[in-house]
């Protein structure tokens, strides 16, 4: 299941990848828009710096912005960092592997079950970006309009887009 704290950070993430220029936006700024706890997003945002995906400027001006275009930050990275393991178990975890204590895993169905679901889970999440969420937030809401050049620091029209 999707923590409150990795939907916070995707809400913050497409809210910075909106801000048109990549210009730095206030906690208390993406907080209000996207009625997320100011204190707790705060954390959010730190982690996310911590790990590469954020930037921040201090000052007249400052706030978080993004480290890399809004195409390159993959939901499965983001997960990763919020919550940790994607596998619904840690026999199956790529990058947080541990053995079961009561499991034979040579000959283990659930096991196999659960890699079956880890691969498609990750395809799913490695194949979509922040970029491919506000999109789909914007097929969805017409009031969301994505600006008319990518926010991402990138040139070109969201029309020069393709299949990213």
């Amino acid at each position: 299941m999707l923590t409150k704290k990795a939907k916070y950070a995707f809400k913050a993430l497409i809210a910075l990848a909106r801000n048109e220029g990549n210009r730095p936006m206030l906690i208390s700024d993406i907080a209000e828009q996207e009625q997320l706890p100011k204190k707790f997003l705060e954390a959010i945002l730190l982690e996310l710096k911590r790990s590469g995906f954020l930037g921040s400027k201090k000052g007249a001006g400052g706030g978080y912005y993004l480290m890399k275009p809004a195409q390159e930050i993959k939901m499965s990275a983001i997960i990763r960092v919020i919550d940790g393991p994607i596998a619904l178990l840690p026999c199956v975890s790529l990058n947080f592997y541990e053995r079961c204590e009561e499991c034979t895993e040579d000959y283990c169905g659930i096991r196999d079950v659960m890699r079956e679901v880890r691969d498609a889970t990750l395809k799913i999440l490695g194949d979509t970006s922040i970029w491919d969420m506000m999109k789909k937030e914007d097929e969805l809401s017409p009031e969301k309009a994505l600006p008319p050049t990518q926010s991402s620091g990138t040139k070109g029209k969201v029309s020069d887009i393709v299949d990213l």
